[in-house]
């Protein structure tokens, strides 16, 4: 499969706006969108109109990079969408939710998607007692996500137990056990992600 090798602030600058994939780099005035808020490359700063394709294919790439999705995985995602009952575009934010590795990052386990998908897959968490690692796994209500116990001992997870953590309605964590849970899936009024789903749906649908 393949993998984005180039500066994760380009793509910031290419959507136009925070996909935080740097962590604390993101809130910081380090941040390249600060410092340089054009898309990157020679012709950055020049003029140009997108078509209603470019605007929609934009809005697409913005929610796969923001995910941290290849376009495969991500097209599964909106075919197995648009079988759900209710809205498509809804329903592809939900499931984008509820992987494995974006709970962990919004539990506040893990400063960004990308660390996240690295811890999952390094085995260090459990989904209701039993090792899961695998970063696109769905968790549903009632789950409980913890650190594993012999990787809360690690200084990652230790500084975790100091810091104060808000997390979305949907789910709570208890910081000093390193453990959160899913009390319900979330609707698109509890989603805080900047993208337009029915661009996305557009775009698919032709």
């Amino acid at each position: 499969m393949a993998r984005y090798t180039d500066a994760n602030c380009r793509l910031c600058r290419r959507e136009g706006c925070k996909l935080f994939l740097k962590g604390e780099r993101c809130y910081s005035p380090k941040c390249a969108l600060e410092k340089r808020n054009f898309p990157p490359g020679q012709h950055g700063q020049g003029r140009h109109k997108d078509s209603e394709y470019g605007i929609q294919f934009r809005e697409k790439q913005k929610a796969k990079r923001f995910y941290g999705l290849q376009e495969t995985q991500f097209r599964n995602l909106f075919d197995k969408a648009t079988r759900q009952k209710g809205r498509a575009g809804d329903n592809l934010l939900i499931l984008l939710e509820t992987r494995l590795d974006n709970v962990v990052f919004r539990l506040g386990f893990a400063s960004s998607r990308k660390e996240a998908r690295q811890l999952v897959t390094h085995g260090h968490f459990q989904v209701n007692g039993k090792k899961v690692d695998i970063p696109a796994y769905t968790v549903k209500a009632g789950d409980v996500i913890s650190v594993k116990e012999k990787s809360q001992s690690s200084p990652k997870f230790k500084e975790i137990k100091d810091m104060a953590i808000t997390v979305p309605s949907w789910m709570t964590v208890d910081v000093e056990k390193l453990e959160g849970k899913v009390l319900n899936l979330p609707v698109r009024d509890d989603i805080d992600t900047p993208v337009a789903e029915h661009l996305i749906v557009e775009l698919y649908s032709k």
